[in-house]
């Protein structure tokens, strides 16, 4: 671990951006040309005391998931971000998992639809960043803690997971989990330890994957028209959109009301309603 380079890095990494790079305002009086500390620990979701000890080189040594919510926060690029953790003294993380590297492209395209409930997620359904929408809509995302960070483990090991749907659409969505699953496999090839491994353990948790999974359906999920059920505006209707990055492992995730129903109305109270009922 080496905190005074890593210090400094993220200094020159700060310094770069400007505020309306990453949706800041920029006001009428700024002494500098980047980021203030501040702004980078408000991005990070971090306390200003603790990034301001980071950039001088003291401190305690930066989580995974710090380092990894700094490294989205000052866009780096996937070298830059296993620089991070190199100096940080932390392993680079898994490719898939819930601390992996974000393109900044994805991420500032996350950020123009600041309007619009927003996630980028892994072909594993693990969600890797959310807008504040997608947080009123969806809840929050959980700790990220092995496989219950996948929102497709959840669905097949925890029943309350699925209490977003309606229960008459919940088979139709298991089909869809367990078809695109396989995709992935296809795409990730058969050699993959991370999509073995949670094939594997839904196999042994979950009867009812382990009946999809045999069927061999395949399909890339692509666009879907779902029903959401919310806790404050009830029942919506909304198409699902997807991008996807150029390795297919991540995708950003949006969401849209559907035309002629009442889920316009609904989706503008997200911004009133916010996440108040969902902490």
């Amino acid at each position: 671990m080496n905190l005074v380079e890593l210090g400094a890095f993220l200094k020159s990494r700060r310094d770069r951006i400007r505020p309306a790079d990453v949706g800041l305002p920029v006001g009428p009086r700024r002494r500098v040309s980047g980021l203030r500390r501040d702004e980078v620990a408000q991005l990070a979701g971090a306390s200003v005391d603790y990034y301001i000890e980071l950039e001088r080189g003291a401190g305690a040594q930066p989580s995974e998931q710090m380092l990894a919510a700094l490294a989205r926060a000052l866009r780096l690029s996937r070298d830059e971000r296993d620089h991070l953790f190199y100096l940080a003294g932390r392993p680079v993380p898994a490719h898939g998992g819930p601390a992996d590297h974000v393109h900044p492209g994805m991420l500032d395209l996350l950020h123009r639809l600041d309007g619009t409930p927003a996630q980028v997620v892994t072909d594993l359904r693990v969600t890797l960043v959310q807008n504040r929408l997608a947080a009123a809509l969806l809840g929050p995302s959980p700790p990220p803690t092995g496989w219950t960070a996948s929102f497709l483990y959840r669905w097949f090991t925890d029943p309350a997971s699925r209490a977003i749907y309606p229960a008459e659409d919940h088979d139709d969505h298991a089909r869809a989990f367990v078809a695109d699953l396989r995709a992935a496999m296809a795409r990730r090839g058969g050699d993959d330890s991370e999509v073995t491994a949670l094939i594997a353990e839904l196999t042994a948790r979950s009867p009812e994957f382990t009946e999809h999974w045999t069927r061999h359906d395949v399909a890339f999920r692509r666009n879907d028209r779902k029903r959401l059920v919310h806790p404050e505006l009830g029942l919506l209707e909304v198409n699902c959109l997807n991008l996807f990055s150029e390795d297919g492992k991540q995708r950003l995730l949006w969401f849209t009301p559907a035309v002629g129903t009442d889920s316009v109305a609904k989706l503008e109270m997200l911004a009133v309603v916010g996440t108040q009922t969902l902490r």
